[in-house]
């Protein structure tokens, strides 16, 4: 009997921390901005995409999330927290990037 409640606090542990978005949160500026071609900006700026993405997901009430409160509630503000980070860190990445790509004359 106590080996099944380990075994289903376990998987129930895994589940909950599954289901935790933490998308990247990028820095502002970067050391080789100044270097990016037009191209690697094009890149950079779709990451950026997936990154807003994912921290979207964090904010939203995905059936992730409400797994996330219904067993380890601590996880949805966890999740809040870090996906609201990461969305802000993102737009101010991609107003640095689309200022470099103007000043480079780059057509994205």
């Amino acid at each position: 009997m106590k080996l099944n409640l380990r075994i289903g606090l376990a998987l129930a542990s895994a589940l909950a921390l599954s289901a935790c978005v933490s998308p990247d949160v990028v820095t502002k500026t970067q050391v080789g901005d100044a270097k990016l071609t037009c191209t690697a900006i094009a890149v950079q700026l779709n990451q950026l995409e997936e990154i807003r993405k994912e921290a979207k997901k964090g904010k939203s009430m995905s059936g992730e999330n409400i797994a996330a409160a219904l067993l380890f509630w601590p996880a949805v503000i966890g999740n809040h927290s870090n996906a609201k980070q990461a969305l802000e860190a993102a737009n101010e990445r991609h107003e640095v990037l689309v200022a470099l790509a103007e000043r480079k004359r780059c057509k994205l």
